[in-house]
């Protein structure tokens, strides 16, 4: 008898043992899986997350004229606005980019005007940040630590009227004015204070643009990009090709993503989009290759399903207060 019990024992210590190992493997995984999840939405979240906006701004500027600047393919390819570094007499131009979180300039494009004037430009080689005061106009902007982009083009000093671009403007000057484009007139406010009626509501999370819109009585939210000036909207491929006409052709360019070749196809669309207080025609619709899985997992995690660029709004005022969130547009 003694012997009968003992030997039925062993397989149940066995089966114990077993279920405490599987147990214990549940557990790892278990745990694993959550400080994956927390690691990636940590890293994700730092991706999306700005550094702190260092700009000081005194004044105000009114209808600023800006420039498109075009190429072969694209009239609207970027929008440029004329800037004034202290000391130096001379005008140069810096793209308007609500794609970026901060203002750069572009190292190249500084060492070449540094040659001609030593004394007014101090680069902090050690961290890649130049200390800088610019005017837009009537309104005075400056930083200790504009970051330095290894980018751009030596300045041409011979060349009268040669539009050198030097830098981008990013939405932290966005935090510290209201905005108002007006690209029928080509010209462009930063305001103190602004009439406060009629206004949408929108999202400026982390510094992004992030518009509501009603696309084939679809909600979607749409990250505005005017880095993608000559594109109406850029959604994925499937959105694509559920939007787009049918039969009509289709075009392809390269697109350049600070110096990454994308592949951009175009195709029109006949389409009503419902923003903010409007109805729009939209009359084309893009998707891009070649961006890459990290860029792809940002715009996923981010709950935006696609950009809308400038070409949209080219007949309208965009009058944005990115402090309270609300935007309007204006024929």
């Amino acid at each position: 008898m003694f012997f009968t019990a003992f030997s039925d024992t062993i397989p149940n210590l066995a089966q114990k043992n077993v279920m405490k190992i599987i147990k214990k493997i549940v557990l790892v995984f278990v745990a694993v899986f959550i400080m994956a999840s927390v690691g990636g939405y940590l890293y994700f979240d730092r991706k999306f997350t700005p550094p702190e906006n260092y700009l000081k701004v005194s004044g105000m500027t009114k209808k600023l004229p800006f420039k498109w600047a075009s190429d072969e393919e694209n009239s609207y390819a970027a929008m440029l606005l004329p800037i004034r570094i202290k000391g130096i007499d001379k005008t140069f131009y810096m793209q308007l980019d609500s794609g970026s979180q901060s203002t750069v300039f572009y190292k190249k494009s500084l060492e070449s005007i540094q040659k001609k004037f030593p004394k007014q430009l101090n680069f902090n080689e050690s961290l890649n940040e130049i200390s800088l005061v610019f005017n837009l106009k009537d309104m005075t902007v400056s930083s200790e630590s504009f970051e330095l982009l290894d980018y751009g083009n030596n300045v041409d000093f011979e060349t009268p009227n040669t539009e050198n671009i030097i830098g981008t403007i990013g939405t932290d000057l966005f935090e510290k004015r209201k905005v108002e484009i007006d690209f029928k007139n080509k010209r462009i406010s930063l305001l103190e204070k602004i009439d406060d009626k009629g206004f949408s509501i929108f999202e400026f999370k982390k510094r992004k643009i992030i518009f509501p819109m009603i696309i084939d009585n679809q909600k979607m939210k749409l990250l505005y990009d005017s880095g993608t000036s000559g594109y109406e909207l850029i959604v994925n491929k499937e959105k694509w090709i559920l939007y787009k006409s049918k039969k009509d052709k289709i075009k392809k360019e390269n697109g350049n993503s600070w110096g990454t070749v994308l592949s951009v196809f175009t195709a029109p669309a006949t389409k009503n989009i419902e923003f903010g207080n409007l109805k729009l025609q939209l009359s084309e619709i893009t998707y891009i290759e070649g961006t890459s899985e990290l860029q792809k997992m940002l715009m996923k995690r981010s709950g935006m399903q696609g950009m809308m660029g400038n070409k949209l709004l080219l007949n309208h005022k965009l009058i944005l207060d990115c402090k309270n969130e609300k935007f309007k547009i204006e024929n």
